[in-house]
């Protein structure tokens, strides 16, 4: 209640000074915009109940003030606080989904050492329960393209593809990837409740004969590649990292999610390959596959999309059928 009190006598200071002569009105209705900026920045919504972030146990990080709670699997804060006498923006990372693996994260970040990754400034004492890293510049390109209407997406796929093959020739002692279920193939009744239950016998069919190991950056998505002049600036989250399967990482990049204004158009994806290819060799059709295989999971994923859905099923139909459709 204090906090609450405190802010709003500042507000209101605020406001009286900037807007003494406004007649009354306008004042209140620019007193009430005041306050509710004010609160926003203090106090942003959260969307799911967390974990009280001032609690945790830090030993470098002195935490002052929540930015953010942006939308993850497990908690995470958009923060800033003090290490080493400095004022830092952070990110403050907690376990909260089941197989959550913050000590993965932490071990494949100092092992590889490079600028793109996140430093990590604080942990807890068994590298297991949290981790604190400072922010790194950049935007997503989801922000960056926004509805992509004149198909800017262009400019970055190239090198989007060429980061991921730089992260594939990795060399190093890293852990074998944590199971997933998207490695597997859905049941047959999950496919007879869809409108492609041929894809079910398409990907029994055309199993990889062979699965090509490599260092695998196991989220390598959007959402998790920072952006700026058109350069990647970060690389985040490495919790699924570790010796995996090259195709199915290449697919997981290249498919479209829900929402996705990228990565829609044929000509996107082979862009996408090329700068992968201009650093390191994969098999294309494994990579197909792993498309239809993940896309089996995204549909009912985007099924509050029908467009999506319908994009999905083309893509089925080219791909399983051999049918000549558009993906986009």
């Amino acid at each position: 209640m204090r906090q609450i009190s405190d802010l709003r006598i500042k507000t209101d200071f605020q406001v009286r000074g900037r807007f003494a002569s406004v007649p009354n009105f306008l004042l209140i209705v620019r007193l009430l915009s005041e306050i509710r900026k004010e609160n926003a920045l203090t106090y942003p919504p959260k969307w799911r109940e967390t974990e009280n972030p001032f609690r945790l146990p830090y030993q470098n990080f002195t935490l002052t003030k929540i930015l953010g709670y942006p939308h993850a699997g497990n908690d995470v804060f958009h923060a800033v606080g003090v290490f080493r006498e400095k004022e830092v923006e952070v990110f403050i990372k907690v376990a909260r989904q089941q197989g959550a693996d913050i000590q993965n994260e932490i071990r494949t970040i100092r092992a590889i050492r490079s600028p793109l990754l996140p430093e990590i400034i604080d942990c807890d004492p068994d590298e297991s329960r949290f981790v604190v890293t400072l922010a790194k510049k950049g935007e997503r390109l989801s922000v960056i393209l926004k509805e992509n209407p004149d198909e800017s997406s262009f400019y970055y796929l190239y090198e989007y593809g060429q980061i991921l093959a730089r992260f594939h020739s990795l060399q190093g002692e890293f852990s074998k990837v944590k199971d997933r279920k998207f490695f597997h193939i859905p049941p047959e009744s999950y496919f007879q409740s869809t409108p492609f239950p041929f894809v079910f016998d398409y990907l029994c069919q055309h199993r990889p004969a062979r699965i090509n190991f490599c260092f695998c950056h196991g989220d390598f998505h959007y959402a998790n590649i920072l952006w700026e002049n058109r350069k990647i600036s970060a690389v985040l989250d490495f919790e699924l990292s570790g010796i995996g399967n090259r195709e199915f990482d290449i697919a997981w990049a290249v498919i479209r999610r829900p929402g996705q204004n990228f990565l829609k158009t044929e000509q996107e994806l082979e862009l996408f390959l090329k700068g992968y290819r201009s650093v390191s060799e994969c098999n294309l059709e494994y990579v197909r596959y792993y498309m239809v295989l993940i896309y089996s999971y995204f549909y009912q994923i985007g099924s509050d999309q029908p467009d999506y859905q319908a994009a999905l099923f083309r893509f089925f139909r080219q791909y399983c059928l051999g049918e000549n459709t558009q993906t986009s």
